[in-house]
């Protein structure tokens, strides 16, 4: 059926898992207003906590998690830790799901 149907493709298994991988992350709330905050500029925890309504403390696992899955990079300057966006790519995703809400 589907070898009449142009330009059909299928994703690889590795691509398959590693999408599935990044969508499991992001299904939280709180890390899909990080992600969202982060997809505009870097940020530190104390901000990210205030911004996101959430305390430092569970924005800092949080921001843990999104680091793991390669989402987020950070920047020391002195003691301070900066996080931002690894890839914008992801910007149009969060707009599509985010835009489900409305």
């Amino acid at each position: 059926m589907h070898e009449g149907l142009p330009n059909f493709t299928m994703p690889g298994d590795d691509q398959a898992r590693a999408a599935a991988d990044a969508l499991r992350i992001l299904a939280d709330p709180t890390r899909l207003k990080l992600m969202w905050a982060l997809l505009q500029g870097e940020e530190n925890v104390a901000c990210l906590a205030d911004l996101t309504g959430a305390r430092p403390t569970a924005v800092s696992q949080h921001l843990a998690k999104l680091r793991l899955a390669g989402l987020v990079t950070t920047r020391r300057e002195g003691t301070f830790v900066y996080y931002v966006a690894a890839d914008d790519r992801v910007k149009p995703l969060l707009e599509q799901v985010l835009a489900l809400g409305d």
